[in-house]
């Protein structure tokens, strides 16, 4: 099979995604909306950890619903997260280069979460995967519904640390 027909033969899917954190670091929370655009099935997840920070969940969002997917697809990513699309569209083909650090002035320091972000790599090998920036509490019905997933799945664990 040739490579254009093995790109025509992906399926087309919608991933939004989204985390919230209740203090940084706090409790926090992490969700997705995945649409397969052929079907129009949705699927949501979503999950908690009590200490955590932002930019953890808004990675553990786009991972999560990456390692749903049962089969490389073609992943119309929307996130509001800058750390994470930029990371992905910039920032990781340095990180990879310099084997996972970072330049920190005249020196090297490692990539924080670097777990995640080698995790979010290997996922993003897999699939071919475009980038789209979604404002976040602009009323997009679907990152409002990640934020509302991922806010009840931290609130769930009955952690109250900046709640107000």
């Amino acid at each position: 099979m040739n490579a254009q027909h093995e790109s025509t033969a992906l399926r087309h899917v919608q991933l939004y995604t989204d985390g919230a954190c209740s203090g940084n670091p706090g409790p926090g929370g992490w969700a997705y909306v995945l649409r397969d655009i052929q079907s129009k099935k949705e699927k949501e997840g979503c999950g908690a950890e009590p200490e955590t920070t932002n930019n953890q969940m808004e990675l553990r969002a786009v991972i999560e619903g990456l390692k749903i997917l049962t089969r490389p697809c073609h992943v119309a990513l929307y996130a509001d997260s800058q750390y994470v699309l930029k990371g992905l569209k910039e920032w990781m083909v340095n990180w990879k280069k310099y084997n996972w650090r970072r330049k920190e002035g005249n020196k090297f320091a490692e990539v924080k979460n670097v777990d995640l972000w080698q995790e979010l790599d290997r996922l993003q090998s897999i699939h071919k995967i475009s980038l789209h920036h979604v404002k976040g509490h602009s009323g997009h019905a679907e990152n409002e519904r990640c934020d509302q997933l991922a806010v009840n799945a931290y609130q769930s664990l009955g952690l109250n640390a900046n709640n107000s």
